[in-house]
Parts: C-alpha cells; sequence; structure tokens
C-alpha cells in the first residue's frame, strides 16, 4: 500500500473516529466518557501513528528484506513515545486515573491495530512478488 492510500484511508479512520467521540457524549448525557485533554490524546496519537508508518515506509522501499526489523522499530518508538506521553500527561494532569487510561487505551489499540493491519497488506503483497 502507497502512501497516498494510506493516507486517505486514515484520514477516513480519523473522520469516523472524531465523528464516533463527538455522538458519544449526546448518546450518554450523564456519564463522564472522556478526559478534559482527550483531543490532546487522540491528536498525538493520530500524528505518531502516521509518522511510524512514514518511516516503515520509507524502510521497506530502502530494504525490503529488512523490512520485519522496520515494522518491530516502529513499534518499540511509537511504545517509547508513548510512555513517555504517558508519564507526563500523568504528572501534569491530576484527574481520573482510570478514565484516562481507558481512553489512551483505546486510542492506542485503535490507531496500532489499523497501522498494523496496513504494514501486514505490504508484506502480504511483498511476498507475492
Amino acid at each position: 500500500m502507497n502512501l497516498a492510500k494510506f493516507t486517505s484511508l486514515y484520514l477516513i479512520l480519523i473522520g469516523i473516529s472524531v465523528a464516533f467521540v463527538a455522538t458519544l457524549p449526546a448518546l450518554f448525557p450523564n456519564t463522564l466518557l472522556f478526559v478534559s485533554d482527550f483531543w490532546l490524546i487522540f491528536g498525538f496519537m493520530a500524528v505518531i501513528t502516521y509518522l511510524a508508518y512514514v518511516l516503515v515506509n520509507i524502510g521497506l522501499k530502502r530494504n525490503p528484506q529488512a523490512g520485519v526489523m522496520a515494522i518491530m522499530g516502529s513499534i518499540g518508538v511509537k511504545m517509547i513515545f508513548c510512555m513517555a506521553f504517558v508519564l507526563i500527561y500523568s504528572i501534569k494532569a491530576k484527574g481520573d486515573g482510570l478514565l484516562f487510561i481507558l481512553n489512551f487505551f483505546s486510542v492506542y489499540l485503535l490507531f496500532t491495530v489499523f497501522e498494523m493491519y496496513c504494514l501486514l497488506r505490504n508484506l502480504r503483497h511483498q511476498n507475492l512478488k
């Protein structure tokens, strides 16, 4: 999957996710579903996931034999940045920790599953060559 196709699918994913998150408080008006800085979390994960995919895409184009190492490296770098984000956020913001954990990991899993799906499609096409 080339970068233009990934970008278009990624923007569709972000649009659907934003619409879903925007409608949830209307469906559950008396329930606190998101931390106050939810959009900061969402934006951070969106940017870091896109950058990780771009780096893997560059790595796969340079050396297709090292594709798995490029994927593992991007996962590791993404995880380190996410742990740093959680540490900084937990130091700066005092609030409901369980709600933050649920918000953060749901967004993390959403973007990671999408990224892995797209990366595995790249590897599948590479094996057919």
